[in-house]
This record gives structure tokens, C-alpha cells and sequence, in this order.
């Protein structure tokens, strides 16, 4: 399995694996693990809203002790990581996705998508897919990114959101 495949997978289903929107904070730990708090749970306690734990580049946001949001989040031109329940085997992986290529396979899933126009402008660009409502936002590089074409937009983070 490739980070491009977690990504599509993600957007085509709106689940990384067997996680999914709607389950409780306990039952993701029990597969992952303990998760990293934000440190907002820290200072006030786990039953704070909308913030997330982290597990390298996944984040699951929790809300009412329930997983709100699912996050992969990605830096170009480094490397990153995900949990081993996500993407089996890698310690670490290249994190640069170029927006070309990850519309290219979706559209070879058969993954349909559009352009969220809530999220597009400026430097960054914005994907929506369906039915899923799985987010892609894509940017340009900023200074300290290394990446081979610095006008192209690439990954940022993937994410999707129930209320």
C-alpha cells in the first residue's frame, strides 16, 4: 500500500482504514494507540471540543469524546509519517503530493470530485470529493519547501468533517 492509496481511499470512502467519523475517542486509541492531545485538552481537560489528537500526520478531531474530523496532514518537500494501521510498513514517506497527480488517481478510482470554491484562492486550490466530502487543499510551496517545481500546487492536507 502507498500514501497515494491511503489518499484515495480516504476520498472515495471518507474512512482511513477503520477509522471513521462517528467512533468514539476509546475505540480509535485501542487501534492506534494513544494519540498526542492538543494541548488545549491539556490545559483544560479531555472534555474540551473540536480539537485534535495527533498521531504524526494524522489527526482525528474530537468532540463530545466522539472523532468529529479526520485529518492527514502532509508537509512538501519533506518526509512524514502515519501510524502503521494507516499506511502498513513505513516509518516515514516522501510527503509531496503534486495536485496534477492526485487528480489523476482519482479520477482512475472513478472518484468523483470538484472544485470547493470556499477554499480556492489566492496560493492554495481546493478539492471536494463525492460522496465522500473528503477535502483536499493543495498550496504552493512556501519558501522552505523543497520541491522540484515551485509553481505547481501541492498537497496540504486532506480532511473530512461530520457536525
Amino acid at each position: 500500500m502507498t500514501l497515494m492509496d491511503v489518499l484515495v481511499d480516504f476520498s472515495r470512502t471518507g474512512r482511513v482504514g477503520p477509522l471513521r467519523c462517528g467512533m468514539t475517542l476509546g475505540e480509535a486509541e485501542a487501534l492506534l494507540g494513544p494519540g498526542r492531545p492538543h494541548p488545549a485538552h491539556v490545559l483544560k481537560g479531555p472534555d474540551i471540543d473540536g480539537y485534535p489528537y495527533s498521531w504524526n500526520g494524522l489527526e482525528l478531531v474530537v468532540t463530545r469524546r466522539l472523532v468529529s474530523g479526520i485529518r492527514i496532514c502532509l508537509r512538501p518537500g519533506s518526509s512524514a509519517r502515519l501510524p502503521d494501521l494507516v499506511l502498513p510498513g513505513s516509518e516515514s514517506f516522501e510527503a509531496t503530493v503534486p495536485r496534477e497527480e492526485m487528480i489523476a488517481a482519482l479520477d482512475a478510482a472513478g472518484c468523483r470530485h470538484e472544485v470547493n470554491d470556499a477554499l480556492t484562492f489566492g496560493r492554495q486550490s481546493s478539492l471536494l470529493t463525492r460522496p465522500a466530502e473528503v477535502c483536499a487543499v493543495f498550496s504552493r510551496p512556501g519558501r522552505d519547501d523543497h520541491v522540484p517545481d515551485r509553481d505547481r500546487h501541492y498537497l496540504d492536507v486532506m480532511h473530512k468533517r461530520v457536525d
